[in-house]
């Protein structure tokens, strides 16, 4: 079986971004820190091999506060952001708090701030129940911000508020939510847009790396979390792109050996929160069965660092 010769066609970039770099880290240097255990508020990031790597380490993981029984304990915030209610709730209970949230989903918090402050009624493009989303909305009164999901939610969307504003959840689908945008744009011509788009450049970059090579690939796998918004996001590009036989690689996955088995080119990629030892493992597992050859195409240099906050130095 070894004799089948199989050509992998490597994205990149790919995996880990500056936010998820960064989360893991707050989280590592608490531990240092503080000692164990420490606390975290939902997955720091949604990849379970780096959960379980931290839980092995003292971290321990709670969706709410309410269920943190040592409440002398630090608790650390993920990468998603959360409502501001939750910062006020630590204060409440005197406990020790670090904020992991990604700076590029912070810098769409204020934003929707400053705009709500300036009497706009804001539009959030993203997904329901997603954590970012959630910490997003909550940055705001109720009633202050609506959730669009998809182009049939924008066609039927209709305010009274003359004066609207939209953000964006930064794991999007950088083609669906043009199509958004511009639905909303012929509906609502004065409806005021971020300075600078929301979609994050890891995002983007990932989307970019994929297009650029799935419709050389007869199969593609995105190396991820069923919960990752953009390695999903991924697995869609791809599809889109030309390579309709694509599919996500998470913990509980099987690899489709017979389905690799006819295929010469596979492409492959890894979400924001994947670390690269599972795209190595992946490939090790194919070499055992295959002949491999390996072409990693890169379309762009990351070199965005974002700095731990400085308490935890």
């Amino acid at each position: 079986m070894k004799n089948k010769v199989l050509k992998i066609l490597l994205s990149s970039p790919r995996g880990f971004c500056a936010g998820v770099e960064r989360a893991i880290e707050i989280v590592e240097k608490s531990i240092q820190k503080y000692g164990a255990p420490v606390y975290v508020r939902h997955e720091i990031v949604h990849n379970k091999f780096v959960v379980d790597d931290l839980k092995s380490r003292g971290a321990i993981f709670v969706e709410e506060l309410e269920e943190i029984e040592d409440k002398s304990r630090p608790v650390i915030f993920s990468a998603h952001g959360v409502p501001k209610k939750i910062p006020e709730d630590a204060k409440n209970y005197n406990m020790t708090y670090v904020d992991a949230t990604c700076p590029l989903v912070s810098k769409v918090h204020r934003e929707a701030e400053n705009l709500h402050k300036a009497g706009f009624h804001l539009i959030l493009i993203g997904h329901q129940n997603h954590p970012e989303v959630v910490g997003t909305m909550g940055q705001l009164p109720k009633g202050s911000i609506d959730l669009i999901q998809n182009e049939d939610d924008a066609k039927r969307y209709n305010t009274e508020n003359k004066k609207i504003s939209y953000v964006t959840q930064t794991t999007l689908s950088v083609d669906d939510t043009r199509d958004i945008i511009k639905i909303l744009k012929n509906k609502f011509p004065n409806i005021k847009e971020p300075a600078k788009e929301d979609i994050c450049y890891a995002t983007t970059n990932r989307q970019m790396a994929v297009k650029n090579i799935a419709k050389e690939c007869d199969l593609f796998f995105v190396i991820g979390s069923r919960n990752s918004s953009n390695s999903v996001r991924l697995v869609e590009v791809a599809k889109k792109s030309g390579c309709s036989n694509s599919q996500l690689i998470h913990s509980q996955s099987e690899i489709p050996f017979d389905l690799i088995e006819n295929s010469n080119t596979i492409g492959i990629s890894s979400g924001a929160s994947a670390p690269e030892i599972l795209v190595d493992n992946f490939i090790n597992e194919l070499k055992n069965r295959f002949t491999v050859s390996i072409d990693e195409i890169e379309i762009i240099k990351e070199d965005v660092v974002f700095k731990v906050p400085k308490k935890l130095n």
